[in-house]
């Protein structure tokens, strides 16, 4: 038996009550784990960011095209490597002056080619060394947001008064006074979800409990160019409070819509007037949607190899191939890249499960989902948890030997990807970190713009205090 399997098995003995040695030491073999994968997790990003302009690769070893998400992970990972001493502060810090350089003078214009941002927004995928729009893709309010994120932490983090930390303050502030969040609003007092040069806005706004938190708190905390503080009503109002496997939250499937805005903000103990009403905060609500996961799979209605109580997790990800088998009597459809999940509302599960998932939940339930961490790497080895910590995907059901997208079939394990994503591994190491020392939450607490938004949302209480008069 391998020692953290061995380690989680004797938990629950008594040292005393133990025939032969005592069990290890589970606090000590935790922390290893956690060490390991944040480190491994963190070159992802130092490795192979582009080191001439900073954008970050979407996935790897697959050759690949930027997210300007995955660069706004980047920024907020460089300074968890800093405090971890896996690198330098003067590193850490050159390497973000290069990356805000990079989108502070990148070509902003309605271009159908060419550019790399409008209106202060930048489309969603960039080439990865000319930094320009990749093919027809969108310009991006939510993937523009998580790249603020990164660039806003950076600004709070890079304090020194020494030229290149006083440079990215400078820099970070530019990129996020330039964003005209009144322009995306498509249908006031909402913000589109993109544009395209082609034609024109996505008939689609931002409205009802996902990912897009982070986006209004930062559209309403603009001095420049903020929204209406009647957007954060509109957002709410197609919230979906529901009971799903045993917990009452506001409903969303996949689980990323229920980590990435806490990747930036300390949620626990603020309140909007929609969680005063329920009674809880945004980070309880989390923490719910990472329990009522856990209990899907231990159920798991569908039947899919794999899942259990200590092996879980859907949220968008890769997936083996667009496909329908019949495998050991069951017809199965498959899916390649999809956004899984489970809630009151929807059920979109394929057998594929995500390591961010669960890693992306360590500090809402960090006793569930440790534990799946640990399970999986145990499991599963080197299939799935390889140079940058957990690979992207994998599914247990699907061990037929047909064409797949990506990635490896193994008979008896099942289909392992092959590629680690950028979006996937910035909340695993954020995340944890978040959860050993808070260092993202302690560091974005100071920063005026989050406060500011969040203030004139109607948050107030905790660590943010009493809502005043925010216009």
């Amino acid at each position: 038996m391998r020692p953290l399997l061995l380690a989680m098995t004797l938990a629950g003995c008594a040292a005393n009550n133990a025939v032969g040695p005592p069990p290890p030491n589970t606090a000590r073999d935790t922390a290893a784990f956690l060490d390991t994968l944040e480190q491994r997790t963190f070159h992802y990003f130092w490795g192979l960011t582009n080191p001439q302009n900073g954008l970050t690769p979407d996935r790897a070893p697959s050759p690949s095209f930027s997210s300007i998400a995955a660069v706004g992970f980047a920024l907020t990972a460089y300074p968890v490597g800093v405090e971890r001493g896996y690198i330098t502060r003067a590193q850490a810090a050159a390497r973000t002056l290069t990356t805000l350089r990079f989108f502070w003078t990148a070509p902003q214009d309605s271009n159908v080619s060419g550019a790399t941002g409008y209106h202060g927004f930048f489309y969603h995928f960039l080439d990865m060394n000319t930094g320009q729009r990749f093919q027809n893709v969108e310009l991006s309010t939510i993937d523009t947001s998580l790249l603020l994120a990164g660039v806003l932490f950076c600004q709070s983090y890079y304090d020194a008064s020494d030229s290149t930390e006083s440079l990215i303050r400078s820099l970070a502030d530019s990129i996020y006074y330039r964003v005209d969040w009144t322009w995306a609003r498509a249908r006031p007092p909402a913000v589109s979800m993109g544009w395209h040069p082609e034609g024109g806005f996505i008939p689609a706004d931002w409205i009802g409990y996902n990912e897009g938190m982070i986006l209004y708190v930062l559209a309403l905390g603009s001095p420049t160019h903020a929204v209406d503080s009647t957007a954060w009503a509109a957002w709410v109002g197609g919230y979906q409070w529901g009971t799903f496997r045993g917990q009452d939250y506001v409903q969303f499937g996949p689980l990323f819509g229920h980590e990435y805005s806490h990747v930036w903000i300390d949620f626990r103990g603020i309140q909007d007037s929609y969680m005063r009403g329920r009674g809880i905060d945004y980070f309880e609500n989390s923490r719910r949607a990472t329990y009522a996961q856990r209990a899907y799979a231990a159920a798991n209605p569908l039947v899919w190899n794999g899942y259990s109580n200590g092996i879980w997790g859907l949220t968008a990800s890769d997936g083996p191939a667009n496909t329908t088998l019949v495998l050991n009597g069951h017809t199965r459809q498959f899916h390649t890249y999809w956004a899984r999940g489970v809630s009151a509302l929807e059920t979109n599960d394929d057998g594929t499960l995500a390591p961010t998932a669960a890693g992306g939940a360590v500090p809402f339930a960090p006793e569930i989902a440790v534990p799946a961490l640990i399970t999986m790497r145990e499991a599963y080895g080197a299939h799935l948890f390889s140079t940058y910590g957990f690979r992207d995907a994998f599914n247990p059901t699907f061990t037929a030997q047909v064409p797949v997208e990506r990635g490896e079939v193994d008979s008896v394990f099942g289909w392992f990807d092959v590629d680690y994503l950028g979006i996937d591994q910035g909340p695993i190491l954020a995340m944890i970190e978040n959860y050993r020392s808070e260092l993202i939450w302690r560091t974005m607490r100071k920063n005026p713009y989050v406060v500011r938004g969040l203030k004139r949302a109607g948050f107030s209480g905790g660590w943010l205090g009493a809502t005043g008069p925010v216009r």
